[in-house]
């Protein structure tokens, strides 16, 4: 080997054993670490919830199902608190249906009146005046029988006539008839028949049931508030046309509650009671709230999540948190919002 190989080979053996002192003394070994203790302690649930009350939204809209109605007045304003029962809107048929229950109660009222007059008979005038007309037709009757008799009597001696006989007996038969007829409106009048009572009872509990019938269709035309609440949307104004949305939203927000969708994994870890807390977005206080009901089905996931590795078909369960005082007041006018949901174990 030439002296010129001798000096290259003496470098590379240089170079190559300070890069192997440099990396041992640049690299210490790793120090030894114990493994990681495992949990065990339980572990809480983590959810997307939203804001409810407590007593639901509720959507009012028009009784009448799909029939076509224009809404007439509205009583009420957006944030309005109102009392159950109270009457919020009317629809353009309310006059109508008005009217139309007010003719059945008159209906009603002459049914009635029927009724009493067959129970009560005859008045004591109308039973005096048909017994003075029996008597007169009594007194009529005997003349009549007696100008026919002498009728008769004078026949054989020709000095009366077979026609005037024939006039004067008919007269008293026709008389005879008028009596009974008027004997009969006189029982009428002190005894009312059990089927004339009968029947008229029964107009009378039709024209009732009319006037049900009328005040229902009435009360259609109006919409009146379920609950105690606010209302939280108008949908339509005086004049127009009420659609599928409805006439407006009402919720009693008192007591609000969180609705949480649990994967149905994480169910065994809820239980009833349960403390939580709720997390909302801008908002630096997190607000307690508790388990207070466990749905019982399992559905697919309604709230969104924005974790790109979350199940696409995911399937939870409903569970409702009751919001403390201090939560309920902070989100009062929040309904529908998305928050998030610790359920501690």
């Amino acid at each position: 080997m030439t002296l010129r190989g001798k000096i290259i080979a003496g470098l590379l053996l240089l170079g190559i054993g300070g890069g192997v002192f440099w990396q041992l003394r640049a690299s210490p070994p790793p120090p030894v670490t114990s493994p990681p203790a495992a949990a065990t302690g339980p572990i809480g649930v983590g959810a997307l919830g939203r804001v409810e009350p407590a007593s639901r939204i509720r959507r009012l809209n028009q009784p009448g199902g799909m029939a076509v109605t224009r809404l007439d007045r509205l009583l009420v304003a957006e944030g309005a608190e109102v009392t159950q029962g109270q009457l919020l809107a009317e629809f353009a048929d309310a006059g109508m249906k008005d009217a139309a229950a007010a003719q059945a109660e008159a209906s009603l009222a002459e049914a009635e009146a029927q009724l009493a007059r067959l129970r009560a008979a005859g008045r004591p005038s109308e039973i005096e005046a048909q017994r003075a007309r029996i008597e007169a037709i009594t007194a009529q009757q005997e003349i009549a029988l007696r100008d026919a008799e002498r009728a008769e009597r004078l026949v054989p001696t020709g000095a009366g006539a077979i026609a005037t006989a024939d006039r004067s007996r008919a007269t008293a038969t026709r008389l005879a008839a008028e009596k009974r007829e008027a004997m009969a409106a006189l029982d009428s009048l002190l005894t009312s028949r059990p089927e004339d009572i009968a029947l008229a009872e029964a107009r009378v509990a039709g024209a009732r049931a009319a006037v049900a019938k009328a005040f229902a269709d009435a009360e259609l035309a109006r919409v009146r508030a379920p609950i105690a609440g606010t209302v939280l949307r108008i949908f339509v104004r005086p004049g127009d046309q009420v659609g599928a949305d409805g006439v407006l939203e009402i919720a009693d927000l008192s007591r609000l509650e969180i609705v949480a969708d649990v994967y149905e994994t994480d169910l065994p870890r809820v239980r009833q009671g349960a403390a939580a807390e709720v997390v909302v977005p801008g908002e630096a206080q997190r607000f307690a709230a508790r388990v207070s009901d466990i749905g019982w089905t399992v559905r697919r996931q309604t709230q969104a999540s924005n974790d790109p590795v979350a199940a696409v078909d995911a399937r939870t369960v409903e569970v409702r948190l009751t919001l403390e005082e201090a939560g309920a007041a902070a989100l009062r006018r929040r309904s529908n919002m998305q928050v998030q949901v610790a359920i501690r174990p």
